[in-house]
């Protein structure tokens, strides 16, 4: 017979599975679900969608109508307890009649952080916090990144041969990886805030960085495609700069970016010392735009300097099934190791098929 955290461990379950509705569309905001349950039955159910729409309590309450009176409240995120683009949720389940209120997580958040909670105990409801908080927390990293590190959570992600080859040594590199591969990186650009690349894979490559895949739903908001660009060398006739959505460059103070501008390119400059972009700057610029996850899609020397800066926190490869030889370039460049004890160590969270390739999902060894 199921027993009462049996019973708690499956309508939060079903919580996490309605908040991952919002993976492509409820940044910048976290991912958040809710699962109101009366005598043994669900009787609303509700996620957050996007930005400015009702949260995912609201969502659950307007569902349940006036059954949620002496209910449970199972949410996958406390619930928040200011004032934002919406009204306090606590308050709507204070008001709705709620007596039970369980939450996977505190939200990071200092406006909220424990103040959810504390309103929902005061008037009297019961609550507790913590159920299959690990989950909750993978669906809302980036959201917890930024709130608490002041930075994005940064996802490198690389398509190599068996042997690490990203291009010949011409350069030619499309495509390494099959369609089902390079689809598959479709969800990750429409999961993440920015996708970030550097300007030598735009002189090469001229991407366009975009979400292009309709079957992950309709209305999805693009990614700011962020170029690094210190001389700002850009062609203002680059593909990304057409399509919908925002271009950010990052270049260096003094140079003149008028034309990129004029093309529709957003210009940030930054002052540093060896004429490049500092990554940690950059990734704090966008942390200040309320960008909760950035996808680097980059070259061997940028994807590199993003490595050795140890700011990367997950590390996508896409391992085709074939050798390219040993005049080709590789995934990455670093300084020069010289022992092992300098090496980067990850350890391997994920390893799955994809078509004909392999993706591996690492993340740094702690």
């Amino acid at each position: 017979m199921p027993t009462s955290d049996d019973i708690d461990r499956q309508y939060m379950r079903r919580a996490l599975e309605l908040a991952a509705n919002g993976l492509y569309s409820a940044h910048p905001n976290p991912r958040v679900g809710c699962v109101i349950v009366k005598n043994g039955e669900v009787v609303g159910e509700g996620w957050h969608r996007k930005t400015g729409e009702a949260h995912a309590e609201v969502a659950a309450l307007e569902a349940a109508d006036t059954a949620a009176a002496g209910a449970t409240a199972y949410v996958s995120l406390e619930p928040c307890a200011h004032v934002g683009k919406t009204p306090p949720c606590v308050s709507a389940l204070i008001e709705a009649g709620i007596v039970r209120l369980v939450a996977a997580m505190q939200d990071p958040n200092p406006k909220v952080a424990g103040k959810g909670l504390a309103v929902a105990k005061d008037a009297g409801i019961t609550t507790s916090v913590g159920l299959l908080e690990a989950d909750a927390l993978r669906l809302n990293e980036g959201f917890v990144s930024r709130v608490k590190r002041g930075r994005p959570f940064v996802r490198l992600k690389i398509a190599a041969s068996l042997d690490g080859a990203t291009a010949m040594r011409s350069g030619e590199s499309q495509w390494i990886t099959g369609e089902e591969a390079r689809q598959d990186v479709q969800r990750l650009r429409a999961a993440s805030g920015a996708v970030l690349t550097g300007i030598e894979t735009v002189l090469k490559d001229d991407p366009s960085m975009n979400v292009r895949d309709g079957g992950l739903g309709d209305e999805l908001p693009q990614p700011v495609r962020v170029v690094l660009d210190s001389r700002l060398r850009m062609p203002t006739d680059s593909r990304m700069l057409g399509l919908p959505g925002k271009t950010l460059i990052f270049g260096v103070q003094g140079t003149d970016g008028g034309t990129l501008e004029a093309a529709g390119a957003e210009i940030v400059k930054m002052a540093t010392g060896d004429g490049r972009s500092d990554l940690s700057a950059v990734l704090e610029h966008l942390a200040q735009m309320e960008i909760n996850d950035v996808l680097v899609e980059a070259g061997p020397v940028l994807a590199g300097a993003f490595l050795t800066a140890r700011l990367v926190d997950e590390l996508v490869i896409y391992q085709a099934p074939h050798i390219m030889g040993s005049e080709t370039r590789g995934m990455v460049e670093t300084p020069d190791f010289r022992g092992l004890d300098q090496r980067l160590n990850f350890r391997v969270i994920d390893s799955s098929v994809v078509g004909n390739d392999t993706r591996l999902t690492l993340r740094p060894a702690i």
